[in-house]
């Protein structure tokens, strides 16, 4: 392995996305990460869609570059297993429900104890106190609490739509993974091992708050055009499909008008105000609708770019995968598996001058490693059975 992070050692004992994704992060990034999971199906992720040969798509889609250890941290052996792997690792990952591990004897001074500079990352639905911390949660959930699914209200027909995409728990990932590598600089400098939580409500308000609250954010009266981005945002219909475009400023405008072969409107002084269009901003889009869907989206494509207007066609996860500027970027590359086959992967996005990275190992079969890591801790062959035999590892 290369990358800025090699050297560090991660315990994750996640499941689902908020914080495997996370470690896949510092995975990719250079770090060993240890996967424990338990017996039976193992990670939830491992449920039989888009499965092939024991793998499937989103497992491995959160999970490459791990080692994956099959142990019960319910049984007294198989929490010493886990001590046993914080004596020498610098953080430790769960998202467990709150109060959780301090119940299975995995809470922060638990670990504490054994390894004083360690980093405890946990993640939360709503936040380990308060009136839902109890509660169960799920990506779609956090959307509504956060304003999300508000922002996709559709202006025609004024009905809500979800983010059809579980974009709490990775943002959550996201900022999981930036907290836990501020961690470790802030221990390089003498800071010492510290725990952090991130709930996934809060973290996904963040995310969520600079544009989609920005009407939220000054107080008080005489706010002029208290509206959000979202509320400009248009899919555009073609005569053969669809586009995305966006155009505010002047010149865009212009371009708009000279790629709709609609010179006339620039006649109107107030065509180029952008102020003037969000007086009946539904009116503007209907008469710029009516132009383009006379119009491919091929010719649409063609003419916005040479008036230098944002453009792109809406594409099908078919047509993503054979991008051209996808495809110039590497953005996805493919791997062979002995067992499950060809697969791909999105590229790790960030690219170093110095400490470069290199492909992550692949995602691991369910308790792949117990043996190799278990023996890397010192533990006999003999004892490694009697823990098998006893349904403490698989």
């Amino acid at each position: 392995m290369a990358g800025p992070l090699v050297g560090f050692k991660v315990v994750d004992v996640s499941a689902v996305v908020s914080g495997p994704l996370a470690t896949m992060m510092l995975a990719d990034l250079g770090a060993e990460v240890i996967k424990v999971e338990p017996a039976g199906l193992g990670d939830i992720t491992r449920l039989p869609f888009n499965q092939r040969a024991a793998m499937t798509g989103l497992y491995a889609n959160c999970n490459r570059g791990k080692r994956s250890m099959i142990v019960d941290v319910r049984e007294p052996e198989g929490r010493q297993i886990v001590l046993d792997l914080i004596a020498d690792a610098d953080v430790f990952v769960q998202n467990w429900r709150p109060g959780a591990a301090d119940r299975l004897g995995l809470g922060d001074a638990d670990l504490r104890a054994v390894n004083e500079g360690l980093i405890y990352a946990s993640v939360s639905g709503y936040g380990e106190t308060g009136p839902y911390a109890d509660q169960r949660v799920y990506d779609p959930v956090i959307q509504a609490y956060t304003g999300m699914i508000a922002a996709q209200q559709q202006p025609d027909s004024g009905s809500y739509d979800l983010v059809r995409n579980i974009v709490a728990d990775k943002v959550s990932s996201y900022t999981l993974n930036q907290a836990i590598t501020a961690a470790l600089l802030a221990r390089e400098r003498g800071a010492g091992g510290q725990y952090l939580h991130v709930p996934m409500l809060d973290a996904t308000l963040a995310f969520f708050w600079p544009d989609g609250m920005m009407h939220k954010t000054l107080i008080g009266d005489g706010v002029e055009v208290p509206i959000c981005l979202s509320d400009l945002y248009r899919v555009y219909k073609t005569s053969d499909s669809h586009v995305i475009s966006f155009f505010q400023s002047p010149s865009e405008l212009t371009g708009l008008a000279n790629a709709l072969e609609r010179s006339d409107w620039l006649d109107d002084p107030n065509f180029l105000d952008v102020a003037e269009h969000l007086k009946d901003f539904q009116g503007f889009v209907d008469r710029v609708q009516n132009e383009v869907s006379k119009f491919t989206t091929a010719q649409i494509v063609e003419r916005f770019v040479e008036q230098e207007v944002p453009v792109a066609p809406v594409l099908d996860h078919d047509e993503v995968l054979v991008d051209p500027q996808v495809q110039h970027n590497g953005s996805v590359v493919e791997f062979d598996h002995p067992i499950y086959g060809t697969y791909r992967q999105a590229k790790q996005p960030v690219q170093f001058s110095v400490t470069t990275t290199e492909p992550a190992l692949q995602p691991a079969l369910h308790g792949e490693h117990t043996t190799e890591v278990l023996g890397e801790l010192g533990y006999a062959g003999a004892d490694i059975q009697s823990l098998r035999d006893k349904g403490v590892i698989g």
